[in-house]
This record gives structure tokens, C-alpha cells and sequence, in this order.
């Protein structure tokens, strides 16, 4: 399936411009519609999992083998228990670059012209984005899982726990690609999408405890650490697997990522319509 053909099918609309009256069951209907239309694309261009599902596998092998033992040094304890819940923050974060770079080039190429022609809801387009982006996520966050349980990681709560832990992620996930969304929006080159969006993520993924703890930093870098929200979430996955407090860094993850979305979400359905 081309990007411009088919999509009235898809959607369930005739392609007719105009402007139609959606309500909330409408507008669920168009966005799993889109979603579907987006997840189908995966089909034709399989290297759209690359980021989620084998890059952390990449990573995790070269943090944990190539840098692991000067990293860790002579702490007690296993680095893959460490190491290993920070990588299914970084897969979010990666992946999440994504819905920006997609919904620019879905402009490029004149998709959204087609779907500005048909009586759909303006959020659902942005919607079925998101909600396909985020089953991508699922699916490599899941993936990492299980290849950290093959090389040697170990759940040490349950399996309620660890569920709670992939949902999390699943939704700072959310938050995140409702920024990259905005960007992507806002930006006309998708090369350039893809750059600003690799760039702003740089000090929340390395300013935080994903890959070291946050009593090696020092001060004013600590400082910024432990108020970035992505040491809450990874906090919070690392304790959900490992053991620990939970308390404190899920609610903060929850309220971080809730906040995100109420910044981005109406900026990014406002983008679109204006662009």
C-alpha cells in the first residue's frame, strides 16, 4: 500500500472534504482505524523496529560487556540488575523519536493533505499515531525483557511487578512521543525532526541514573540527576524488577508523564490544525 492510496477505506470514510461532527465514539473508531493503517506500514518497512527492539539488545551488550566493569568497578552486586531496567527507559526514549520523524514525513510526501480531506477527527489522526507508535514500544519493550532474562538478568519481585514496571515505561513513553509529535509538527524537514529530536533527549538520558547512579556524579550534575524525570521512571522499573521502594518514583513518573501530555497534547492537536 502506497501512503497516499486507500486511506478513506481504512478509516471508514468516504473521501469527502468538509467538516463532519465526531463524537468520542467516533473519534476512538478513526483513531484505532489509524493506527491499524500506520501499524500495517511496518509490513513494507520492517527497519521501523530497528530502534525498539534491536538497538537496546545492542546496547545493553556493549554498556554491560565493552564498559561494564569500568563503570561498575568493585560495587556489590550485579551491573545487569542495574544496567538492564535503564535500558527499557532508553528503548522508550529512542522509540518515542519516532512519531515526530513519521508525522513529518507523512506531510512531506502529502498524506496528511489526503486525510485533511476526509470528515475525520483532527486528534484521531494524531491519536492513532501515538497509539500505533506506543504498540511498537510494547512490543520491544517486551522483547528486551526477555533478552535480558537470556543473558542472565533476574526479576526478583513478581510478575505483577514486572507488568507494572512495562506499563510505566509504556506511559513516560506516551508523554514522550506527544512531545515528538509537537516537534515533528512544528519542523518541516523530517531530517531535522529527527536531529532536534535526538538532541533534546541527550541530558534527560544521560543526566539521569539510567546507566550509572546518581552518587557518582557530581554536585550540580547530581542536582539536575535525581529531579529529571527520567531517573523517576527508571528508578521506578529498576525497584518494580530488583526490589525497592516504589512508592515515591511511580507516583512521580505517573505525575511527570500526566503533566507532559497536558502540555503537549493540546499544543500538538493545535500544531496540526494550524500547519
Amino acid at each position: 500500500m502506497t501512503p497516499t492510496t486507500d486511506i478513506a477505506p481504512i478509516v471508514g470514510a468516504p473521501p469527502l472534504a468538509g467538516s463532519a461532527r465526531n463524537g468520542p465514539r467516533d473519534v476512538v473508531r478513526q483513531s484505532l482505524a489509524l493506527a491499524r493503517r500506520n501499524m500495517l506500514q511496518l509490513r513494507g518497512d520492517p527497519g521501523q523496529l530497528l530502534d525498539s527492539v534491536v538497538m537496546p539488545m545492542v546496547f545493553t551488550l556493549i554498556f554491560l560487556y565493552v564498559f561494564g566493569g569500568a563503570i561498575w568497578g568493585d560495587r556489590p552486586g550485579d551491573y545487569r540488575q542495574f544496567l538492564l531496567p535503564g535500558i527499557m527507559v532508553q528503548t522508550l526514549m529512542f522509540a518515542s523519536r519516532s512519531t515526530g520523524y513519521l508525522l513529518a514525513v507523512d506531510f512531506d510526501n502529502g498524506v496528511m493533505d489526503r486525510f485533511r480531506s476526509l470528515p475525520i477527527a483532527r486528534s484521531a489522526v494524531l491519536t492513532g499515531r501515538i497509539v500505533a507508535d506506543m504498540s511498537r514500544l510494547l512490543l520491544g519493550q517486551v522483547a528486551m525483557l526477555l533478552f535480558a532474562l537470556a543473558i542472565g538478568f533476574r526479576v526478583e519481585t513478581n510478575f505483577l511487578f514486572a507488568v507494572a514496571a512495562v506499563l510505566l515505561t509504556l506511559l513516560y513513553g506516551t508523554a514522550l512521543a506527544w512531545v515528538s509529535a509537537f516537534i515533528g509538527l512544528t519542523i518541516r524537514s523530517p531530517n531535522t525532526v529527527q536531529s532536534v529530536g535526538f538532541l533534546w533527549m541527550i541530558p534527560f538520558q544521560f543526566g539521569s541514573s539510567m546507566l550509572v547512579p546518581t552518587s557518582t556524579m557530581p554536585g550540580w550534575l547530581r542536582a539536575f540527576a535525581e529531579a529529571n524525570p527520567t531517573t523517576l521512571v527508571t528508578d521506578a522499573c529498576r525497584n518494580l524488577l530488583a526490589g525497592g521502594p516504589i512508592a515515591g518514583p511511580v507516583l512521580g513518573t505517573v505525575l511527570w508523564s500526566v503533566g507532559l501530555m497536558c502540555f503537549a497534547v493540546p499544543l500538538a492537536i493545535s500544531r496540526y490544525r494550524r500547519r
